[in-house]
């Protein structure tokens, strides 16, 4: 243990937040899980809470093995694994549409594990690694639209395209994050104009095939709009179920909240302890809850900039921004469903929720974000290989 202390690098206000994050989680989703097994039947509430801690206890070794990695081999690494994405992506959309009455065109079931891997959580990882790596090799280059239509472009539209169906809220979010991190790895702002609009006739012609043929898609593009919909006319459906539920938690949370453990709306709420798990915090631990939950999360982002900043090369600065603003920015979503800021979105908040491998994806990102903080040598034979896949794969396995 103290030879893994020792060997432990990196900002520590990351590890710190990370930790805190982590080690609080445990309250709310035990207090949470009696949803499952009461309401739900499914399990015993050590059952869930074993399971948590064991989620984490993976994730904390993938952020320790990932961050021990020279960041400069994830360049290579994007490349090999983004053919692999595409694929497990095709897989994933195929390989049923209901479990259990839910959509299960998102997830596919890890063997021997029995855990649901959700695969668009690892090509946001993989792309934005990618999209990174290609932004450094045009730096300070005048490229025309048309050259990078193939290299950049193609690969983000084809991994959207096959997110889409299943989830449109995990696609918003990764053609957003692209977007920043193309216009802050200086893209002109022109082709990215062009790029919104692409995306928006995508969107668009995807819709109305849909509508068209509404049997292809699980009537995904209904619920869309359904939520749209509801949430701006303030309407009171059984969809709006959850969102009820969750602001009569918040508004029992008051300033200290009714105590850990004590939330009524849990057993009422059913993604009490996923989704909707920020509402729990905010009835249990009340208004001080809340706010302490936001300032660690936006001190994540505050030294996720100050990492960036201090990297000395463009691509560990377009790789920390890329793989860490989609953490905040789905934590800051996740929390305004929660107090209806925004439509329903299925939005996990990052390393809280119970769950599967989204905590695991998470904790590959943060592991990246250490590896850059880590600030490790790049001596000259790895500078050639990091351009050679086979190379850097070879000497990672």
């Amino acid at each position: 243990m103290s030879s893994i202390i020792k060997n432990i690098k990196g900002d520590k206000a990351i590890w710190a937040v990370v930790a805190l994050l982590a080690l609080f989680s445990f309250l709310p989703v035990y207090s949470a899980s009696t949803n499952l097994v009461y309401v739900v039947g499914n399990g015993t509430t050590v059952g869930h809470l074993l399971k948590h801690g064991m989620l984490l206890f993976l994730g904390f070794a993938i952020i320790y093995g990932v961050h021990r990695i020279p960041y400069h081999y994830f360049r290579a690494l994007s490349m090999i694994m983004l053919p692999v994405v595409v694929l497990l992506l095709i897989y994933t959309l195929a390989q049923g549409t209901t479990i259990s009455g839910a959509n299960a065109s998102r997830w596919i079931r890890v063997p021997f594990v029995g855990i649901g891997f959700q695969t668009s959580t690892l090509a946001s990882v993989v792309l934005m690694i990618y999209v990174a790596r290609y932004l450094t090799k045009i730096r300070d280059k005048k490229v025309r639209f048309v050259e990078t239509l193939l290299p950049l472009w193609a690969p983000v539209f084809i991994i959207l395209a096959l997110i889409l169906p299943a989830n449109f809220s995990t696609t918003a979010i990764i053609f957003c994050m692209v977007l920043i991190l193309a216009f802050l790895g200086g893209y002109p702002l022109k082709y990215l104009a062009m790029i919104i609009g692409a995306g928006l006739l995508a969107l668009t012609m995807f819709i109305l095939v849909a509508k068209a043929f509404p049997e292809l898609f699980q009537n995904r593009v209904d619920t869309w709009e359904s939520r749209v919909e509801n949430f701006m006319n303030g309407t009171d459906t059984e969809e709006d179920y959850q969102i009820e539920k969750a602001k009569i938690a918040i508004a029992q949370g008051g300033i200290v909240g009714v105590g850990a453990g004590k939330s009524v709306m849990k057993n009422f709420l059913p993604q009490s302890s996923s989704d909707f798990i920020y509402a729990i915090i905010v009835e249990e631990y009340g208004l001080a809850g809340a706010l302490t939950l936001v300032f660690l999360y936006m001190l994540l982002l505050f030294r996720i900039v100050i990492v960036a900043h201090k990297s000395e090369t463009i691509f560990g600065k377009l790789l920390v921004i890329g793989v860490g603003l989609p953490i905040v920015f789905q934590a800051l979503i996740n929390m305004a469903v929660a107090v209806e800021l925004f439509p329903v979105t299925g939005q996990t908040l990052p390393l809280i929720s119970s769950g599967g491998t989204s905590i695991w994806m998470t904790c590959l990102a943060i592991g990246i974000i250490l590896s850059v903080s880590a600030k490790r040598e790049i001596s000259v034979e790895e500078q050639e290989k990091e351009e050679n896949p086979l190379a850097v794969l070879s000497e990672t396995i």
